[in-house]
């Protein structure tokens, strides 16, 4: 009811009141009180609607001001500023703010209850987790969950981002322990496999989950201990198994050698001779150290021990027979003791020596010479280059004394290119024998000894080779001296100018003079110059 309306009642009822008394014959006195009587209840009436409002004006208040409070306090636990509705506004009631404060109220106790369960999945997503990690029972976990709770205090997106952020950290350090548990799996199956071992049974004893699929393996510290600590044993034991097979296989091949063993009995264990330069990680096919293999292998040991010594002797004449070829193709001689191969024989026939030792001398003395044969190659590979240079200009010099050299006949354009191939040989002679002679020098210098070729001293052959090439030189200068006097001779006979006299003295000057520049060992005539005592510097040395 409008405050019109009321007005408007109020006088339509004094009105009636008025008629009445008319009516009646009240006294204008008795009018007077009773309208004083009336406005006084009136009043009362006002007074007490106007402090049962009030009333409600301070609940409401009080309620708003809870509500507000709780509001606060459930944004401190969330660490977020507080916005509430209410501004104070002189144009919204109090049951508007009211509204509006619980409205806020019933999001954030939401909010809360939300970031409540948040927390509460993360902590036991967090247990979980390290519980996997330390190993505990089920049983155990479900103990220290009936004890579980959350701290209220904070529930802050910073303490949750703290939780997840642990939770990330042990869920991150269960992913490294399943992938390394998977390879520690994978390594201790490639080693039963190559041990020839149960991998069923050996991971059975480390803990029985790890036979399981992933999603159940045991993670715990002890399960990871026991792995690596089985690991680490059978790493050892392939490390031990393979350094004795390789002994094995290392004698068994120097049994093979020895008694030239024939391919078809070697076949069996060529996949073990294999692994005998082989590292531990190299070593990966199934029962490729298994017991059983170790013991086939010392079997085949214990046979060929036994067939040695009937082919010792053949063995000690093959050995013999090697050293002298690595020799001859050094051109190193055996010293005279070495030769007695006879002797040898004679004395293991008789068990006066142990064929052993002397195959062990063999292949002492095999070893030296190889050692001093890598010193020797550049210098024999030279030599080499000299020698077939002498044969070039041995042949050199009898293509020049044949007189038919030029004549055409098949075959002729050949003999004519080798000549020229010849001739650029011989060219550098002087140039190769100054070179090794350098070479010769240094060696000697280093080794302070004597380099022999063939048990000759190949520095006196280079010079014995570089005298007769002088000397050889000096006839050549010779013979054109006296072919070009002959000429001038047979010119001046043809004027009729020189006398006999006169041509026979320049002769004997020309050949006197000749022989004093030569050396006095030099014979004049059938000379050791030859293209043949070129050829074969070794001729004085034989």
């Amino acid at each position: 009811m409008s405050k019109t309306q009321f007005e408007s009642t109020c006088a339509s009822l004094l009105q009636e009141l008025e008629i009445i008394w008319d009516e009646v014959g009240v006294t204008e006195t008795e009018r007077e009180k009773i309208l004083i009587e009336i406005e006084n209840e009136c009043k009362q009436v006002y007074n007490r609607k106007i402090e049962k409002v009030k009333e409600d004006r301070i609940r409401l208040s009080q309620e708003i001001a809870d509500s507000e409070a709780r509001v606060i306090a459930i944004c401190f636990v969330m660490e977020e500023t507080p916005i509430l509705g209410r501004q104070h506004q002189s144009d919204q009631s109090l049951k508007e703010v009211f509204r509006k404060v619980l409205q806020k109220l019933e999001e954030m106790e939401k909010r809360k209850a939300e970031r409540k369960n948040q927390f509460i999945q993360v902590i036991e997503d967090i247990k979980c987790v390290r519980d996997e990690i330390n190993g505990e029972s089920s049983d155990e976990a479900m103990a220290c969950s009936s004890d579980f709770s959350i701290d209220e205090s904070d529930l802050s997106l910073r303490k949750l981002e703290e939780l997840h952020s642990e939770l990330y950290t042990l869920q991150e350090q269960k992913r490294n322990r399943v992938k390394q548990i998977q390879d520690h799996l994978r390594t201790l199956e490639s080693l039963c496999s190559v041990l020839g071992l149960n991998y069923q049974e050996t991971v059975i004893k480390i803990h029985p989950s790890l036979v399981e699929s992933e999603g159940s393996r045991s993670i715990s510290n002890e399960t990871l201990d026991k792995l690596a600590s089985s690991l680490e044993q059978w790493h050892e034991t392939k490390l031990q198994r393979m350094q004795e097979l390789q002994d094995l296989v290392t004698t068994m091949l120097e049994f093979w050698n020895l008694m030239d063993t024939p391919a078809e009995e070697q076949q069996k264990f060529i996949d073990v001779s294999c692994n005998i330069a082989a590292t531990v990680s190299e070593i990966t096919k199934p029962n490729s150290l298994s017991i059983d293999l170790l013991e086939e292998v010392k079997a085949e040991l214990c046979r060929l021990e036994e067939l040695k010594w009937s082919k010792m002797k053949e063995l000690v004449l093959k050995k013999r027979s090697e050293l002298e070829e690595i020799c001859r193709k050094t051109h190193i001689v055996l010293e005279e003791q070495e030769i007695a191969v006879e002797n040898i024989i004679k004395a293991i026939e008789f068990g006066d020596v142990n064929p052993e030792n002397i195959l062990e001398q063999i292949e002492y003395r095999a070893g030296k010479v190889k050692e001093e044969a890598l010193s020797r190659k550049e210098i024999l590979e030279k030599a080499e280059k000299w020698l077939n240079a002498c044969e070039e200009e041995n042949w050199l010099e009898e293509y020049n004394q044949d007189e038919n050299r030029y004549n055409a006949g098949k075959g002729s354009h050949l003999i004519l290119k080798r000549a020229e191939k010849a001739r650029a040989i011989v060219n550098k002679l002087p140039a190769m024998v100054e070179a090794l002679v350098s070479k010769i020098t240094i060696w000697e210098s280093e080794k302070e000894s004597e380099f022999l070729f063939d048990g000759n001293r190949l520095l006196s052959m280079l010079e014995e080779y570089t005298e007769l090439r002088e000397e050889k030189e000096q006839e050549r200068r010779r013979k054109r001296d006296l072919k070009k006097l002959h000429g001038q001779v047979t010119s001046e006979q043809d004027k009729g100018t020189p006398t006999k006299s006169l041509i026979t003295k320049k002769v004997l000057k020309v050949s006197t003079s000749k022989r004093f520049a030569s050396s006095p060992q030099t014979p004049q005539t059938d000379s050791p110059l030859s293209a043949k005592s070129i050829s074969t510097p070794f001729s004085r040395h034989g």
